[in-house]
């Protein structure tokens, strides 16, 4: 059960007494904390008085509860409390005056502030600062006395950086541009990026919403989703391999507490690294190739874009050459577009299965280029796989008689716009990491509706959805954040509010759980139902590759 595991690690930074004439370090505590790693590379150990599961490692660690900015969270009726040094150690009585901590109700007034010897005697012994037992639910970790230091030397530093781009009254966010982005993708996503700002800064006092949990420098500060929000533009130039230095320069000039939405091309890795690196939120940009790697936290996505589409495409090739000996693939993609990736992606996908890859990579420009020639290979395979945009599809003309199974994106394509020739379609089945047209409607049309109020041209619907999307999830996380700037809380509140929302735009449903960066996770393969004309039919239900 959910509550259970959580209640289970919810000790997870409940260890061993420091050892007092080391100097803690951080490198090790982090690790504890957040891997459930010893500085010996052991997995950390624990052990719960109620019932017989123990958990050990990543599963012990304490980030899992009381997540990475040390801010607990809630599930359910229960509360998991803060464990930042702010918290731990403040006086009896100074809760009353922090209203960011009247989530967890007078806790911070009902018990002594803890000391070095104390928390240590709470994480192996279950005692809190008065010696009172702690949940029994919670384990009990036997550390020795220097990774003890190390762990409590961790929790000292966290929420203890303010975030950047933060000042009183305004709230400093980027967008960002890459020079592969479509032109009309970049001009939707900025109509839509600079209208709300306009009306979201005209009723700076908006309605108050109660703040969830976190610390305050200041309890006389005005909250943060009742700041100017003020929005900078990152375009940036040449080479990818320049990118970074530009992002590092944009960021020492004009400081931001996150980026929000933005449009990439091709390539969005450079972008994706640096937010990383500076530990800087980036939320939702309009990108089909995002960047997905363990470990990674303040990058959060909508989808995995045409790598979600390639798992799906493995998934039903693979389901359908089952049992038959060999099998070859063909895919099409043009070189330095999104399909690029995409097929490295299928091909990785398919490897160890028997089933052979062949890929042929067309010219960059222009469309129909090197396109008859390489159909001509199809013929001899099992199945066609095209990572086209929506010009070569309307060349691909007259389908060979011997056509093998079709598959092809729809993100590049265009979904159900795509203009695939009629003799293709009784072949073709095309990759949908969206909601079907008919369930999405009523979600899509409300910011439909917004744009329309505001004369805002739909050049790219989609992107100019999803940035809406972002800026309204934005909007309801600043609501519950109070004055709380520490960038890991901004993430952590994304992922707890997506839970709750209703209007999630393309997406059936949207939901982020702890270490998760992707939003929305499967799709539909999908077939027109007409020679001509939008209309699609789902060969089967939305599917998690």
């Amino acid at each position: 059960m959910k509550w259970l595991r959580t209640l289970a690690v919810f000790v997870g930074l409940f260890c061993h007494a420091p050892q007092a004439a080391q100097s803690p370090s951080p490198t090790v505590g982090e690790s504890i904390y957040r891997q459930g790693v010893l500085a010996s590379g052991a997995p950390l150990q624990g052990t719960r008085e109620v019932g017989s599961l123990g958990l050990a490692g990543a599963d012990a660690a304490c980030v899992n509860c009381h997540r990475r900015s040390g801010l607990g969270s809630h599930e359910g009726t229960i509360t998991i409390p803060p464990v930042t040094g702010e918290y731990l150690f403040r006086a009896r009585g100074i809760a009353a005056q922090e209203p960011m901590l009247h989530g967890y109700g007078n806790t911070l007034g009902s018990r002594d502030p803890y000391t070095d010897a104390t928390l240590a005697r709470a994480i192996r012994e279950g005692l809190d600062s008065e010696g009172r037992p702690l949940n029994p639910l919670m384990p009990r970790f036997a550390l020795d006395d220097a990774g003890m230091g190390d762990l409590i030397g961790y929790l000292k530093t966290l929420g203890t950086r303010p975030m950047r781009g933060v000042t009183a009254t305004v709230l400093h966010f980027a967008t960002v541009i890459t020079p592969d982005a479509d032109p009309a993708k970049r001009q939707g996503m900025l109509d839509v990026l600079r209208q709300y700002l306009v009306e979201i800064n005209s009723a700076p006092f908006g309605p108050s919403q109660r703040p969830r949990a976190g610390k305050t420098s200041s309890g006389t500060s005005i909250s943060l989703g009742q700041r100017h929000w003020q929005l900078h533009l990152w375009e940036l130039t040449g080479p990818a391999a320049g990118w970074r230095q530009q992002l590092d320069q944009d960021f020492a000039r004009e400081p931001v507490m996150a980026l929000l939405s933005g449009v990439g091309g091709a390539v969005w890795g450079p972008v994706h690294d640096f937010c990383e690196s500076a530990e800087l939120p980036c939320l939702f940009p309009n990108v089909e190739v995002p960047t997905v790697a363990n470990g990674d936290f303040y990058s959060l996505y909508f989808s995995k874009g045409v790598l979600l589409e390639a798992g799906l495409i493995a998934r039903q090739v693979s389901a359908s050459l089952k049992g038959k000996a060999g099998g070859t693939v063909l895919q099409i993609y043009r070189a330095g577009d999104s399909g690029e990736a995409a097929a490295k992606a299928l091909t990785e996908a398919l490897q160890g299965r028997g089933i052979e890859v062949r890929s042929k990579m067309l010219p960059a420009n222009p469309p129909g280029t090197g396109l008859g020639q390489a159909l001509h290979r199809a013929v001899s395979t099992d199945a066609l796989v095209l990572w086209l945009r929506p010009p070569d599809l309307a060349q691909l003309g007259e389908a060979p008689a011997a056509l093998p199974a079709v598959f092809l994106s729809g993100l590049m394509g265009g979904l159900e716009q795509a203009p695939l020739p009629a003799s293709w379609r009784a072949h073709a089945r095309m990759t949908y990491p969206v909601d079907l047209p008919d369930r999405r409607m009523v979600r899509v049309d409300y910011p439909r509706g917004w744009f329309s109020l505001r004369h805002i041209p739909v050049v790219a619907l989609q992107t100019q959805a999803d940035t809406y999307l972002a800026c309204g999830i934005l909007t309801e996380t600043l609501g519950h954040a109070g004055d709380v700037t520490d960038p890991p809380y901004l993430v952590e509140l994304v992922q707890e509010s997506l839970d709750h929302r209703i209007l999630t735009g393309y997406y059936p449903r949207l939901t982020l759980a702890t270490g998760q960066t992707l939003a929305s996770k499967g799709g539909y393969l999908v077939r027109f139902a007409d020679p001509s004309g939008p209309r699609l039919v789902a060969d089967g239900d939305w599917t998690v590759p």
